[in-house]
């Protein structure tokens, strides 16, 4: 049944490998170390890929827009939460003036933060690009659940049963609920709930066609229904 996680008889908690869950029922579920060599040779291979043939020259490009259209830092860094719950410094674009509520306060329709070329990159995802660099050193992957904010953690998941679960995998630059249309502002129970939900059904039923899968719903969220991206 899990495809990302392998059963084992007996739990191990000396382990290293003690990266899973425990079922009611008692079973335990360790990482699948085979599948995440297989899924870290493919995140590898294609950063280098895309940083050599495209971020090389589409980053100064970018750099300099955001650099002429306001002041202010290219990139914009922000602790969150990966893999074990290890906090590590994500990337982004600057798509906002600078201000002291990143942390805490989540972009909104008609934020007046939001720059002018901000707003375009956030509307087509491409501030996301710079998340290539946590993928090369080893705190994201590709795909997975999306991190968010450590303080924002700390507060879903005393609002979510199990919500931690989705940090025993490292987070993805897209994942399954992104590409199902959660993206975006998170504006009740039910937006966070959702996300998390799809989560954990991705760790559980992880495989390569999943992931193909979900680039393409992502690359068809990003064409035609970016209305939630702002």
């Amino acid at each position: 049944m899990e495809k990302f996680l392998r059963k084992e008889k007996e739990p191990d908690f000396l382990s290293r490998r003690l990266s899973g869950y425990i079922t009611p029922e008692g079973a335990v579920y360790l990482t699948d170390p085979q599948k995440l060599l297989v899924k870290s040779f493919i995140d590898l291979t294609i950063s280098v890929l895309f940083v050599v043939f495209i971020l090389s020259w589409a980053f100064p490009i970018i750099a300099l827009i955001i650099r002429i259209d306001s002041k202010g830092p290219i990139l914009f860094k922000q602790l969150r939460h990966g893999k074990g719950n290890k906090a590590f410094w994500c990337y982004k674009f600057r798509t906002m003036k600078t201000n002291t509520e990143s942390d805490l306060l989540q972009a909104s329709k008609n934020d007046k933060r939001v720059t002018r070329v901000g707003r375009f990159l956030r509307k087509s995802s491409l501030d996301e690009i710079p998340q290539i660099f946590n993928v090369l050193l080893g705190d994201m992957s590709l795909i997975g659940p999306r991190p968010h904010a450590v303080p924002m953690n700390h507060v879903f998941s005393n609002e979510i049963n199990n919500y931690m679960f989705r940090h025993v995998v490292k987070p993805g630059i897209t994942g399954l609920a992104q590409s199902r249309g959660y993206r975006g502002e998170i504006i009740d129970h039910f937006d966070i709930y959702g996300r998390v939900r799809l989560d954990h059904f991705y760790i559980k039923k992880y495989c390569l066609f999943l992931d193909l899968k979900i680039v393409f719903w992502t690359l068809t969220t990003i064409l035609f229904k970016n209305g939630k991206a702002y």
